[in-house]
């Protein structure tokens, strides 16, 4: 029997609306109960921004991949719909025999990529040959997309501010111990950091990194944060900052309430005005950068089955 090769995007999910995050949490913490108040406060983020635009984006990711690469391509979310279960049971439907799968979180973590793998790979043999692409961090469209995105920004402050602020950039924030155990998420963040700031002739001393979004949940969890680089900033008397998280690639809730609500507010509240990179979304390079991956994983068989060439 013949091969048919599809690829599969994975995500973290997010709900529809503010009514459903409590089934939502339920999924993140595999079922393990939340204080309330836990609760009441991520119903409210998602309620002043009315809903998460990751599933959609997402969606629209793998469509203008599919365009790209004239290949079949699935999207699976691991805490919402639609599951990466769901999703696989349409794949076998579907014949497919071989899978290119790339996680959309460029730096490998066991808190992301790991659990995206186990949700779509189970205990048990897996139903179609996998080929998974475990971090690219580094690959060089995904670092110019960034770059565009950041210059275009820079500009947009330069001209409202009278002069380009400091760059600090972002990734979600892990527990400590996930690090302690030897994961290589954050160095692989400060890699893609200093990839984009090279990339974007910034000085030393024109770009910073914090980690974002720290849990809720019991522990230490990595920094420096935000709101500390934000307030050592201003100490050394700059009175406007420039986000980019570069450990996401679309507009979610940690982006579009964490960074445009809560980090806008304290920067204010500080004197500080703050800026944000647009996210990647559907840039054109970003797009690019999930093609070069799989065609970096094509065979010379698939080429000449597919009609897409081998990177």
């Amino acid at each position: 029997m013949s091969e048919k090769l599809a690829v599969l995007l994975l995500a973290h999910g997010s709900p529809d609306k503010p009514e459903e995050v409590p089934e939502f949490l339920k999924a993140v913490t595999s079922g393990r109960p939340l204080p309330p108040a836990v609760i009441q406060e991520i119903e409210h983020r998602y309620s002043l921004i009315g809903a998460s635009t990751l599933t959609p984006i997402t969606l629209r990711q793998g469509e203008l991949l599919g365009r790209e690469l004239g290949l079949p391509v699935y999207v699976g979310m691991r805490n919402w719909k639609p599951w990466i279960a769901d999703v696989r049971a349409q794949m076998i439907r579907d014949g497919i025999t071989r899978a290119i799968v790339i996680c959309l979180a460029p730096q490998n973590s066991r808190t992301s990529t790991g659990l995206y793998k186990k949700a779509l790979l189970g205990d048990g043999p897996a139903p179609f040959q996998v080929d998974f692409i475990d971090s690219w961090h580094d690959e060089p469209n995904l670092i110019a997309a960034f770059v565009e995105r950041l210059k275009a920004a820079l500009a947009r402050a330069a001209k409202e501010h009278g002069s380009e602020p400091p760059v600090i950039f972002t990734a979600h924030s892990v527990p400590e111990r996930t690090i302690l155990e030897g994961d290589p998420y954050a160095e692989q963040a400060r890699h893609t950091a200093e990839l984009v700031a090279r990339a974007a002739n910034l000085m030393d001393g024109a770009w910073w990194f914090a980690f974002q979004s720290q849990g809720m949940s019991g522990g230490p969890w990595l920094g420096p944060s935000v709101e500390d680089t934000i307030t050592g900033l201003k100490e050394l008397g700059h009175s406007a900052v420039l986000l980019q998280p570069i450990g996401f690639v679309c507009d979610h809730v940690e982006v579009l309430y964490d960074i445009d609500i809560a980090f806008k507010k304290f920067a204010a509240d500080h004197g500080v005005q703050l800026f944000r990179a647009e996210s990647l979304n559907d840039s054109p390079l970003f797009i690019a950068a999930l093609a070069d991956l799989v065609r970096g994983r094509l065979t010379p068989a698939d080429a000449a089955a597919t009609r897409v060439p081998a990177r």
